[in-house]
């Protein structure tokens, strides 16, 4: 949360950090020595950012994001993010639907269009109250440890990764910059095979 900002995170928010990771290997071992249990295997994640033609989402910190991933599509709408110490609280209102080309068209239908396309490979693990997200992505490797502050605390303490190290933006955001230094790299931020 910001500086200034009331209260505690809603139970609607998403409180997360991320860190860049070099060696996911060396994670997910620390993950099973701390008997953390694997949530969901490794598996392939198609997210979608849609906004309406004058960038009115992304302009105030929001997104609409359709996420296709093991069979499931998920809508998420999300707010305008704060910080405190590294972590990021954020307004999250998910639910999935059955028939993302639908989805699409509705939102089509709304006014919305496909804005941002990004790819990762995520494997998921719960360890105490936070969920510990190892993601492969086109630009580098993450962890993103999502829970209660404290919980956040306690679990990158005991993985022994350095909140000082947490990235505040998202992966469309990360990657926007890197386009800037690097514009031959593809619009979308999606592996090359």
């Amino acid at each position: 949360m910001t500086e200034g900002s009331t209260g505690p995170p809603s139970a609607s928010d998403e409180v997360e950090i991320k860190l860049p990771c070099a060696d996911l290997d060396a994670v997910r071992r620390k993950l099973e020595q701390l008997g953390a249990r694997l949530a969901a295997p490794r598996h392939d994640e198609r997210n979608d950012l849609y906004d309406d033609e004058t960038g009115r989402l992304a302009a105030r910190g929001s997104a609409l994001r359709l996420r296709r991933a093991s069979g499931r599509v998920i809508l998420t709408y999300k707010g305008p993010a704060r910080f405190s110490g590294g972590i990021k609280a954020r307004e999250e209102r998910e639910t999935e639907v059955a028939d993302a080309d639908e989805l699409e068209a509705v939102l089509t239908g709304l006014g919305f269009k496909l804005a941002f396309r990004y790819e990762k490979r995520r494997e998921e693990w719960t360890l105490d109250d936070c969920a510990v997200a190892l993601d492969e992505t086109p630009i580098g490797r993450f962890v993103e440890v999502e829970g209660e502050p404290t919980g956040i605390r306690r679990a990158l303490a005991a993985l022994g990764l350095d909140s000082a190290e947490a990235i505040p933006y998202s992966y469309a955001r990360l990657y926007l910059e890197r386009r800037k230094k690097d514009p031959s790299l593809p619009a979308h931020m999606v592996f090359s095979e």
